[in-house]
């Protein structure tokens, strides 16, 4: 055994070692229903009662979610101490939300014309910056450092001090960071439409101008690193966990990826595949999961059942995920032990996503019907379901006899999708549809735009995915058949490729009604005021001053 293999198995067996400390750890209240530690997201007295700043008075009357009134017996100083963190990240939050929603415009026009030149590839060919494998990279960088990332940054910026009950400290330097990062962001795609690129997944963007995208993530790391020091809470919330996590992961992933001739070879593929999978798995998954754990709580006014199970699912997913990627690479130049390696830690995922999907199903239980009635629920909960969907996809589609057939297909481009949009896509959704209210101080004007929005994506993504996954399998049968010639791979595709375009242009459609309804509120559009839904309170006179 060489050495880089012993230290490689000598650190996996410590990351098992160290999970079944940290279980033993905890063993004694793993399951416990009554921690105090859950209830630390609530001011007191505030257990019981819902907060859901996207719902009309009609969906409050329906539902279980109750708003505080001046009758109940809430610490205001803790409410008021909350209104104060959420003004002092309203700023910057509302700037990269914004940029989220033109960049997801944006992703969504090139991702619609690239999907239709699959299956009509005649069509638009004048120009070169119109072709699929520019239109393509384009989507793909747009959606992914364009919308997802930046809806991410948003939410944390706006979690951090609410989790920390401490005002956002140096909002200014975060407002320069998005500034840099959209202008990064702007020119990279620029660069990749002219045909400069990089020429790897996920790291097209020519690496010089990757340095204005790395200094913008440094400067909303500031913000986030100074509040967490200058805390006013002893306890750290589990969501806390995710996203400092995820703060500190990200820029470390993307610095080492992009240093220019650095890797080689199949070290460079070994690498790609390291920051792609990471990039999903250390960047959006630990905030999307944060928002999960805050935003379901929070609307049903209840803690969440398990806090325990909830660290044991942060610690999973910090000891197990960070060499998965290598499973896209089986069958390629790559070491044995790594493609094994990378298998066993994709098998091992199953762990922290039984004990979220335990978790949020047992918060939930006997109160599924609030999904119906709360807006930031109905997002939230479907990209939870897809998250717990798509991990144990990803578990299965790393055995070596699935991935056989499943590899350069379809297949994995539906993976991907149910993955970046039906969980990240939605849970960003959600989140902004609790934030934007109390970031603009402002209900959302068209209450059933919501409703238009959310069945025109998730009908989407469900005839996007099922129709790539049922094609990609096809796909990859009529590859493995060597009776068979190539070309018949790629026609059993095609009607599936037409359902493809069919669910991406319903989800553009939800696109655009979203951007319009962000645009409406932010331009104080409708007939909705400052009312109760935003201020938490059913008296008409609220308990904090809004000046």
């Amino acid at each position: 055994m060489d050495s880089t293999v012993a230290i490689l198995l000598a650190t996996f067996l410590m990351s098992i070692a160290g999970l079944f400390v940290f279980i033993w750890s905890l063993r004694k209240g793993l399951f416990n229903e009554n921690s105090g530690d859950a209830a630390t997201i609530f001011a007191r007295g505030e257990i019981g009662h819902g907060e859901e700043p996207a719902t009309t008075r009609e969906q409050q009357n329906a539902s279980k979610l109750a708003a505080i009134s001046q009758d109940d017996r809430i610490d205001v100083g803790e409410l008021t101490a909350r209104i104060a963190a959420d003004r002092s990240s309203a700023l910057p939050v509302f700037v990269f939300l914004t940029s989220a929603v033109v960049w997801l415009l944006v992703g969504s026009a090139a991702g619609i014309v690239s999907s239709i030149k699959l299956h009509a590839p005649d069509w638009l060919t004048d120009s070169a910056w119109l072709t699929f494998g520019r239109l393509r990279t384009v989507h793909l960088n747009a959606v992914i450092y364009g919308w997802s990332s930046m809806a991410c940054i948003a939410v944390a910026l706006w979690l951090i001090p609410r989790l920390l009950k401490t005002p956002l400290r140096g909002a200014r330097f975060a407002v320069v960071g998005a500034m840099l990062f959209n202008t990064g962001l702007a020119a990279g795609i620029g660069a990749i439409s002219l045909g400069i690129s990089d020429g790897l997944e996920f790291l097209e963007i020519p690496w010089q101008v990757d340095i204005l995208i790395f200094l913008g993530i440094a400067l909303v790391l500031l913000p986030l690193l100074s509040t967490l020091a200058n805390r006013t809470v002893r306890h750290l919330y589990v969501s806390v966990w995710y996203l400092g996590a995820a703060m500190l992961w990200f820029p470390v992933l993307f610095l080492v990826a992009n240093l220019p001739d650095l890797h080689h070879g199949v070290e460079q593929a070994t690498m790609n595949w390291w920051y792609g999978h990471n990039a999903l798995g250390l960047w959006f998954t630990p905030i999307a999961i944060a928002a999960v754990y805050y935003f379901v709580p929070k609307v049903l006014g209840q803690p969440v059942r398990s806090y325990n199970l909830s660290l044991l699912g942060f610690w999973c997913l910090a000891f197990f995920y960070p060499q998965v990627g290598g499973h896209h690479l089986i069958g390629g130049p790559i070491p044995e032990w790594l493609i094994t390696l990378s298998i066993v830690q994709s098998a091992m995922m199953v762990v922290p996503v039984v004990a979220f999907a335990v978790n949020q199903s047992s918060t939930l239980s006997g109160r599924w019907g609030e999904v119906r009635h709360s807006p930031t629920l109905r997002f939230v909960v479907f990209g939870a379901l897809m998250y717990v969907a798509v991990s144990i996809q990803g578990s299965i589609e790393a055995i070596r006899s699935v991935n056989t057939i499943t590899h350069f297909t379809h297949f994995t481009v539906a993976h991907a999708h149910l993955g970046m949009y039906g969980f990240v896509g939605m849970v960003m959704f959600g989140a902004i549809y609790f934030i934007l209210p109390r970031v603009m101080f402002w209900e959302w004007p068209y209450p059933a735009l919501i409703s238009v929005h959310f069945w025109l994506v998730a009908i989407g993504i469900s005839i996007y995915f099922i129709g790539l996954t049922i094609g990609g399998w096809l796909q990859g049968l009529a590859m493995m058949d060597a009776k068979r010639p190539f070309m018949d791979s790629v026609l059993v595709t095609l009607p599936y490729l037409q359902a493809r375009s069919v669910g991406g242009a319903l989800m553009t459609l939800g696109h655009l009604v979203f951007a319009f309804h962000v645009a409406a509120m932010v331009l104080r559009y409708g007939p909705a005021r400052i009312g109760p839904a935003v201020l938490g309170f059913t008296a008409a006179r609220p308990v904090w001053k809004t000046s």
